[in-house]
């Protein structure tokens, strides 16, 4: 018995590795127009992660530079000076770049979604000029970020700055003129401009949600006696949430790895952003290419990439039943 279901499993293997191979070969001008595709995801994407991957095991500085991938090995030494030494400036302003990176990340996200909703919703009603104010209220995802952080960096300060001169002296809502650019102040005048930018996107993709509702759903609706918000919560709300999942993930890591308001607002490379206005990728940037700490550098990015794998993980299996196309 034994030995009949040795050779029936046997026979299985070699039938799935046959079928694989007809399968390859029926569909061989396929995978030949797959392949440009492939060999440029490899040596844009996977070659230059596993090169980093291992530079995070080396010691690598200014010193060794010429060896590059012949430095010192060194182990898991660049991940315990980013993580726990606390006598390196390394780990204080990686750990302060992660609590900011977390706030700004949750707070855009969420501002930009719901911001975003609440504009396709009042756009995708019938009113005069509707064309003109759609594409007014994309122009913000026209202008380029490094733009966006040069002019906000104008707008936020103290004296001169146009934010302080309507809200104090026009407005009379501050009291005095705060630093936006100094202090504490510093992460809301990196998430605001960003807000800003990345609210076209999201409502585009809200409004092409709510265009595809069928307006049946919401007569029917309103023939058993359903309000607005009984209509919202009830219709709207379930089926735009395949338009929100594949929203949120967009926005998490386009925020999470957001570098180009922060390094333009506070100098090219963000030299000196501060302990709330520096982000993870504005702090790997400088400890990699102005301090010459390419070991800690790239493990601080594996860090963050490892990170970012259990976020898409959990965001898969919370959201897995909506990216199913039924």
């Amino acid at each position: 018995m034994d030995i009949q279901l040795k050779k029936s499993s046997i026979g299985v293997k070699k039938k799935s590795t046959g079928d694989l191979l007809y399968s390859i070969k029926q569909n061989l001008f396929a995978y030949a127009l797959l392949l440009p595709a492939f060999l440029g995801m490899l040596f844009i994407h996977f070659i230059p992660m596993i090169n980093g991957i291992r530079i995070s095991f080396l010691n690598l500085n200014m010193k060794t530079m010429k060896q590059f991938l012949n430095a010192p090995f060194v182990g898991l030494q660049n991940y315990y000076e980013v993580l726990f030494n606390k006598e390196s400036l390394i780990r204080t302003g990686f750990w302060n770049a992660l609590r900011n990176t977390g706030i700004y990340t949750v707070v855009v996200t969420l501002c930009t979604l719901g911001i975003g909703l609440i504009m396709a919703m009042l756009v995708n009603r019938e009113f005069k000029g509707k064309g003109l104010v759609r594409t007014a209220l994309l122009m913000p995802w026209v202008v380029p970020s490094y733009v966006v952080g040069i002019v906000w960096g104008f707008l936020w300060f103290q004296d001169s700055g146009l934010i302080n001169v309507i809200f104090h002296d026009i407005l009379h809502i501050f009291p005095t003129k705060p630093f936006w650019l100094v202090g504490r102040n510093q992460i809301w005048a990196i998430i605001i401009p960003t807000i800003w930018r990345g609210l076209p996107m999201s409502m585009i993709l809200m409004l092409a949600g709510l265009q595809s509702i069928s307006p049946d759903y919401y007569e029917a609706a309103e023939i058993d006696g359903a309000n607005g918000w009984q209509q919202f919560w009830n219709i709207t709300l379930p089926l735009l949430k395949p338009i929100l999942s594949i929203n949120i993930m967009f926005s998490l890591i386009n925020n999470i790895y957001s570098y180009n308001i922060v390094s333009m607002m506070f100098g090219n490379g963000a030299g000196i952003p501060g302990d709330w206005g520096d982000l993870l990728m504005t702090n790997i940037h400088r400890n990699s290419f102005q301090l010459w700490q390419f070991g800690p550098g790239a493990a601080a990015m594996v860090i963050v990439m490892f990170f970012v794998l259990i976020i898409v993980a959990l965001w898969y299996l919370f959201f897995k039943e909506d990216l199913v196309i039924k």
